[in-house]
């Protein structure tokens, strides 16, 4: 599909009725709630606590599954947090799938972008092969960013609907991005390999950097490449700091609410730039920060 967004739409779309419930991180990636009230369904927020280094907790899944529960929505590594999900956590969250009947939307855009720990499938686990939809694209891995290519593993029955979904409102993929995708990956893997390197080290860059800054502290993120340092002790909401280090400062971040309730009093940062403009912007950041 052109992107991985179409397959978390059409996914979603071709599961999910009206009225159902859909346990929803937060925060996560503003689409997984948007598409789900677009439908008419209810998004379940699943809160991720710094405290957990922001993982889901199997625990607060199984206490919001309700009759009306359809799917759950999983992002690991994860989106805006860079957590990623532990084989423990897999298990629990497997569990909770089957015992619940419930469908499971495994987005794995940031499987490749990981730095502790092994990657690890909810879609492997037995008995989940036949109620999980992956989703997973190229622009993270293989830098394809712009070049919309993305795909979905299912259930062939889901796998139809969805198809008939693409048909009718894109066609297709660019033809020049599918023979580009299966260059990378028939080619070398050395590129992702290098390339998820230098992330590791601007991870290691930025995250002591933010915790240098007077009123800010910051968890290492276990893969994908942001950062989402607390503010709150900064005596301002993440809206208007971010306003402030836009305005003043000149670099971009986005204020935590953006991706849900629960990331008010925080900043999502991309280390996804050279190591020159982290620095930079890590300088300015403090400037103005520690003027508050």
């Amino acid at each position: 599909m052109p992107g991985a967004k179409p397959g978390l739409f059409t996914g979603i779309l071709s599961i999910v009725n009206p009225g159902e419930e859909v346990l929803v991180p937060d925060p996560a990636f503003p689409i997984y709630r948007s598409v789900v009230e677009f439908i008419g369904a209810v998004a379940v927020s699943i809160p991720l606590k710094e405290e957990k280094n922001f993982r889901m907790d199997p625990e607060d899944v199984r206490r919001k599954v309700t009759a009306k529960t359809k799917m759950l929505i999983l992002n690991s590594p994860h989106n805006p947090c860079g957590s990623a999900l532990l084989k423990s956590d897999i298990e629990a969250l497997a569990e909770i799938a089957r015992d619940n009947n419930l469908w499971v939307m495994s987005d794995e855009v940031y499987s490749k972008i990981i730095y502790e720990g092994s990657h690890h499938s909810i879609a492997s686990e037995p008995g989940m092969k036949e109620r999980t939809i992956l989703i997973d694209g190229f622009s993270k891995t293989y830098a394809m960013t712009g070049w919309r290519l993305g795909y979905a593993i299912g259930p062939a029955q889901v796998i139809a609907h969805m198809v008939k979904l693409q048909i009718n409102y894109a066609s297709c993929a660019a033809a020049f991005t599918q023979m580009a995708a299966i260059e990378a990956l028939r080619g070398p893997q050395d590129s992702t390999r290098k390339m998820v390197e230098e992330f590791d080290r601007r991870r290691k860059t930025v995250v002591p950097g933010l915790n240098s800054i007077k009123g800010m502290s910051c968890v290492m993120p276990d893969g994908a490449f942001y950062v989402f340092p607390n503010v709150k002790r900064l005596g301002m909401n993440s809206r208007d700091i971010m306003m402030k280090i836009l305005n003043e400062g000149y670099v971009a971040t986005l204020h935590g609410e953006a991706f849900g309730p629960a990331g008010a009093g925080y900043l999502r940062l991309s280390y996804a730039t050279s190591m020159e403009n982290i620095k930079e912007g890590l300088s300015r950041i403090k400037q103005i920060v520690e003027e508050l």
